[in-house]
C-alpha cells in the first residue's frame, strides 16, 4: 500500500513540475509584446472588421474616385507616421524597429498620387478632416510618448505585408489598374523578399525591446485607440451620409436617374405599390448625388483607407 502511495505521489510531483514548466513557458510567451497586442486588441478588431467598408472591399465594391481619395488619406497618415519614426529612429524603445528601406510607404504613395492626380497633385488635395485626428495623435505620440510609437508602426506595416497584398489584387481587378503596379505602389515592398520571414523578424525585434509590463500594457492600449479612431470615423461617415441624403432630398432631385425603364426600378415599384411614390427620391439617384459632395468624398476616403488597414489585420 505504501509503495503505491509513494509511486502515486512521485507521479503527482512529476506532473506538477511539468505543469509548472509549461505554465512558465506560457507566461513568458504571453508577456511577448506581439502576443499581448494580438490578444489585447481582438475585441476592438472584431468590431471594426465587421463594418460595411471591409465587407465591400472584399467583394471588390470600390470605385476609382473613392480609391483615389483613400490613397490621399493613406498618404497623409504615413507621412505623419514616418516623420515621427525618423524623429525617434535612435530611441531605445523604437530603434530596433526602424526599417526605412524595407517598410516606409511615403515614397510609394507619392507615386500613386502622381498616377491618380497628375504632377500637380499636391495642389489638388488636402488632409481629410476624419484622418486629421489620427494624424494629430501620431504626431503627439512621436513627440511626447515615443515608446508608444510601436503600436502604430506594428499595426500598420505588419498589416500591409499581410492583407495588403489581398487588397492590391482586389483593387487591380475591380478598378482595372495596370498589372505592372501603377496606382498600387503602396502595396509593393521591393526590399522585402519574403514577407512572412520579415514579419517574424519584426515580431522578434519587437518582443526583444527592453520594456516593462506597464509600458507593454500602454502600447496595447494605444493600439486599441487606433481601432477606436477607425470605428469613430466609420460612425462619422454614416452620420454624414444620412445628413447629406436628407439635404439631397430637400434639393428636390428627380425620382429616377432617367436611364433605362423606370418601372424596373425596385424602389419605384415598391413605392408605387404602397401608393407612396410621390415626394420620394430613388436611393440610386440620391446616392449618386451624395457622392458628388466633396466633403463626403473625403470622409469616404478616410473610411476606405482605414478599412484597408483593418482588412489587413484580418489576414495577418
Amino acid at each position: 500500500m505504501s509503495v503505491e502511495v509513494e509511486t502515486s505521489e512521485g507521479v503527482d510531483e512529476s506532473e506538477k513540475k511539468n505543469s509548472g514548466a509549461l505554465g512558465k513557458e506560457n507566461q513568458m510567451r504571453m508577456a511577448d509584446l506581439s502576443e499581448l497586442l494580438k490578444e489585447g486588441t481582438k475585441e476592438a478588431h472584431d468590431r471594426a472588421e465587421n463594418t460595411q467598408f471591409v465587407k465591400d472591399f472584399l467583394k471588390g465594391n470600390i470605385k476609382k474616385e473613392l480609391f483615389k481619395l483613400a490613397t490621399t488619406a493613406l498618404y497623409f497618415t504615413y507621412s505623419a507616421l514616418e516623420e515621427e519614426m525618423e524623429r525617434n529612429k535612435d530611441h531605445p524603445a523604437f530603434a530596433p524597429l526602424y526599417f526605412p528601406m524595407e517598410l516606409h510607404r511615403k515614397e510609394a504613395l507619392t507615386k500613386d498620387m502622381e498616377y491618380f492626380f497628375g504632377e500637380n497633385w499636391e495642389e489638388q488635395v488636402q488632409c481629410p478632416k476624419a484622418a486629421k485626428k489620427y494624424v494629430e495623435r501620431i504626431h503627439y505620440i512621436g513627440q511626447n510618448e515615443p515608446e508608444l510609437l510601436v503600436a502604430h508602426a506594428y499595426t500598420r506595416y505588419m498589416g500591409d505585408l499581410s492583407g495588403g497584398q489581398v487588397l492590391k489584387k482586389v483593387a487591380q481587378r475591380a478598378l482595372k489598374l495596370p498589372s505592372t503596379g501603377e496606382g498600387t505602389q503602396f502595396y509593393l515592398f521591393e526590399n522585402v523578399d519574403n514577407a512572412q520571414q520579415f514579419k517574424q523578424l519584426y515580431r522578434a525585434r519587437m518582443n526583444a525591446l527592453d520594456l516593462n509590463m506597464k509600458t507593454k500594457e500602454r502600447i496595447v492600449e494605444e493600439a486599441n485607440k487606433a481601432f477606436e479612431y477607425n470605428i469613430q470615423i466609420f460612425n462619422e461617415l454614416d452620420q454624414a451620409g444620412s445628413t447629406l441624403a436628407r439635404e439631397t432630398l430637400e434639393d428636390g432631385f428627380p425620382v429616377h436617374d432617367g436611364k433605362g425603364d423606370m418601372r424596373k426600378c425596385p424602389f419605384y415599384a415598391g413605392e408605387q405599390d404602397k401608393g407612396a411614390l410621390e415626394g420620394n427620391s430613388c436611393p440610386f439617384r440620391t446616392a449618386m448625388a451624395v457622392l458628388k459632395k466633396p466633403s463626403l468624398q473625403f470622409i469616404l476616403a478616410t473610411g476606405m483607407a482605414l478599412a484597408a488597414g483593418l482588412l489587413a489585420w484580418y489576414y495577418m
